[in-house]
C-alpha cells in the first residue's frame, strides 16, 4: 500500500492529526515557558532558562532510554497498540502538568512524558510500514509538515490561552489528546503484518545493546551520526527562542507564540509543498545539502542578528534547514528491512533524545553565561554553537552520496 495510495485515507490522516497534535501539546507550552518557571519559583530570565533546559534534558533522557524499546515493542506487537497508550499516557502527563505547581511535579510530568515517547515513533513506522523505500524521503516530509501545522497552532493557542491561565495551555493539550484517543480506537487499523514482525527478546529491553547493533548495520552509521548532531544543533530553537527573544527585543508570551506560529507556517509550507518537487528535481542528496546550507546561514544570522527585520528574513531560511531530519530519516529507513523500521525509528527518537539531554543544558549555560558576562554579551551565542557543530557534519554529508 503506497504513500499516495493513503494520503486519503482515514488512518493516514489519523497519524498526521497525531503527529500535529504532539507538536501542538510541544509548542503550546514554549510561549508560557519563562512566565511558568516564574510560577514554580524561578527569581531571573537565566534561571528559568536553566529550569527548563533541565526539564527537557529530563524528557529527553527518558525517551533515550526507552525510544528503542517502545519501538521494538511496536516490531513485535503492532504499531496500534503501543501508539493508542502512548496517547493516553500523554493525557495523563498534561493533566499533571496542569496542576503541578512546584517545579518537581513539573519535572515529573516531563519523564512521564517520555516514557509517552512512542506516539512519534510508532507513528513513523506506521508512514514506513505503508510507504514505498522511495517515497519515504517525502513521507517523513509530511511528518514535518504536520508537526509544522502543530506549531503553527500550538504557539499561538498558547499565548491567546495564557491570557486566562498560565496552566490554560496544558489543559487545552490534555483535551486534544484524548479526543485522538478516541479517534484512533475508532479508525486506526494495525499496518504491521504479521509475517514482518520479530520477536520482542530480553537484548531488547537494553537500550545500549539496541543502539550498538544499530550502529553495525551497513550503511546506518552514517545517516544515524548525522542525524544526532543535527538535531543537537536544531535543539537552539524550541530551548531558547522564548528566552532569546524576551533578552533581545523584549517580546511577552503572545509576541513569542505568534513568531512561533509564523515559523510553523513556514515549515509546513516547506515539508508538504518544497520538499516533494525539491526531492523530485534534485534527489534526496542534494536538497539534504542545501537544507545544511540554510541550516548554517540561518543559525549564523540569528546569532548576531538584534533587528527585528532581519528575523524576517531568517526565519524562511531556517524552515528550509528543516528538510534536513526527513530526509536523514529515509537514508536510515532505506538501510534496513520491514520487520525492523520500529527499531530504527526508536534508535533515531533514542539519539533525538541523547541530543535533547546535552543540547538545553549545554547551549542554555552558554545562553546564560554571554548575557551575564558584562565584558561579552552576546545572546545570540548558541546559535553560533550550533552552526558550528552542522558545519562539523558536512564531509559525513557528502559520504551519503554515494547511497543515493
Amino acid at each position: 500500500m503506497s504513500f499516495a495510495g493513503m494520503t486519503l485515507r482515514g488512518p493516514y490522516l489519523f497519524i498526521l492529526a497525531t503527529l500535529m497534535i504532539d507538536a501542538i501539546g510541544i509548542g503550546i507550552v514554549f510561549p508560557i515557558m519563562p512566565d511558568l518557571m516564574v510560577r514554580v519559583g524561578a527569581d531571573s530570565t537565566a534561571e528559568g532558562a536553566l529550569w527548563g533546559g533541565i526539564m527537557m534534558s529530563a524528557y529527553a533522557a527518558t525517551m533515550f532510554l526507552f525510544g528503542p524499546i517502545v519501538g521494538s515493542l511496536s516490531d513485535a506487537y503492532g504499531r496500534r497498540p503501543v501508539l493508542i497508550a502512548a496517547l493516553a499516557t500523554l493525557t495523563i502527563d498534561y493533566v499533571i502538568m496542569a496542576l503541578a505547581q512546584v517545579y518537581w511535579l513539573l519535572l515529573l510530568g516531563r519523564i512521564l512524558a517520555g516514557l509517552a515517547g512512542a506516539t512519534y515513533i510508532t507513528a513513523t513506522a506506521y508512514i514506513s510500514d505503508i510507504s514505498k523505500p522511495e517515497e519515504r524521503g517525502a513521507a517523513f516530509g509530511m511528518i514535518g509538515a504536520a508537526f509544522g501545522i502543530g506549531f503553527v497552532l500550538g504557539p499561538a493557542l498558547g499565548g491567546i490561552a495564557a491570557a486566562w491561565h498560565v496552566t490554560a495551555p496544558f489543559w487545552i493539550a490534555a483535551g486534544l489528546s484524548a479526543l485522538n484517543v478516541a479517534f484512533g480506537l475508532f479508525v486506526l487499523p494495525e499496518s504491521l503484518k504479521e509475517e514482518n514482525r520479530r520477536r520482542f527478546g530480553r537484548r531488547d529491553l537494553n537500550p545500549f545493546s539496541i543502539l550498538a547493533g544499530a550502529f553495525r548495520v551497513p550503511g546506518l552509521a552514517i545517516p544515524l551520526i548525522c542525524i544526532f548532531v543535527f538535531e543537537f544543533a536544531n535543539m537552539v530553537y524550541p530551548t531558547l527562542w522564548a528566552f532569546w527573544g524576551r533578552e533581545v527585543f523584549g517580546w511577552d508570551a503572545f509576541t513569542i507564540g505568534l513568531t512561533l506560529a509564523a515559523y510553523g507556517v513556514l515549515i509546513a509550507a516547506v515539508q508538504a509543498g518544497i520538499l516533494p518537487q525539491l526531492t523530485k528535481r534534485l534527489g534526496d542528496y542534494r536538497t539534504l545539502v542545501f537544507a545544511t546550507l540554510a541550516a548554517v546561514i540561518a543559525m549564523i544570522g540569528f546569532g548576531f542578528t538584534t533587528a527585528i527585520w532581519a528575523v524576517a528574513i531568517l526565519l524562511p531560511i531556517a524552515a528550509l534547514s528543516d528538510m534536513a531530519p526527513p530526509l536523514l530519516t529515509a537514508f536510515a529507513a532505506n538501510r534496513v528491512g520491514e520487520d525492523q523500521q520500529g527499531l530504527v525509528q526508536g534508535v533515531i527518537a533514542s539519539l533525538s533524545s541523547v541530543a535533547a539531554v546535552g543540547a538545553p543544558l549545554a547551549l542554555t549555560a552558554v545562553f546564560e553565561h554571554f548575557v551575564s558576562d558584562e565584558r561579552i554579551y552576546l545572546p545570540g551565542a548558541p546559535f553560533l554553537v550550533a552552526a558550528s557543530l552542522v558545519l562539523v557534519i558536512v564531509p559525513l554529508i557528502r559520504r551519503l552520496k554515494t547511497e543515493e
